[in-house]
């Protein structure tokens, strides 16, 4: 019974040259960091101030200091290596939605964790990665700048959710709707064995 399962979306068009391994690992360690940060940034939110709430504070802080180093190195793999192209049957707008969807991510994907970075150190705490590494306070110590950076963070983030949500739904229609390679494109190999992908590089 199981030989006769069909993997995933065999039976829909894919393009010969799909993202490079690196820009799919790439997505996915920056998109699993905001998943879990997310989440625990809301929940902690709602703690007192104890001991666990500093610590869940420090492991937040963490995750989103790796999101900006990543991000980093997504957005240089970015200008040195062309993407796929995009279905010829998208209309203009579309394309420009695209884009403009592609550029809003990466700014706020920068923005959220350099926010939250100089909201620590206006905060006097100072942010060390995995516990080993001292970052350099960004701004001195000032609460009043702490606490406008505070709704910021938390204002850039509602904002994420929903290009988030925007753009998931965007990659399921391509998927489920107009039925071309979008969402496969982005998918590591192990989900897309068994369908017509080309060759994928590095």
């Amino acid at each position: 019974m199981l030989a006769t399962v069909k993997p995933l979306c065999s039976n829909l068009p894919t393009p010969s040259t799909p993202y490079t391994r690196t820009a799919i690992s790439l997505h996915w360690v920056i998109a699993s960091l905001i998943f879990a940060a997310f989440p625990l940034g809301v929940y902690m939110h709602g703690l007192s101030l104890s001991p666990d709430k500093l610590r869940l504070f420090s492991y937040h802080k963490w995750m989103g200091i790796t999101v900006l180093l990543v991000a980093v190195v997504r957005v240089a793999w970015r200008f040195t290596h062309r993407p796929p192209e995009l279905p010829g049957n998208m209309a203009a707008w579309e394309r420009f939605a695209a884009m403009l969807m592609h550029y809003l991510l990466y700014a706020i994907i920068f923005a959220i964790p350099l926010s939250g970075w100089i909201m620590s150190s206006a905060t006097g705490l100072q942010t060390v990665w995995f516990g080993v590494l001292p970052l350099p306070d960004l701004v001195g110590r000032d609460k009043i700048l702490g606490d406008y950076l505070l709704q910021v963070h938390q204002g850039l983030n509602i904002v994420l959710f929903a290009l988030v949500v925007i753009h998931i739904a965007a990659a399921l229609k391509h998927h489920l709707v107009e039925h071309d390679s979008v969402l496969l494109n982005m998918l590591p190999r192990l989900l897309r064995r068994g369908s017509a992908s080309g060759p994928m590089t590095g």
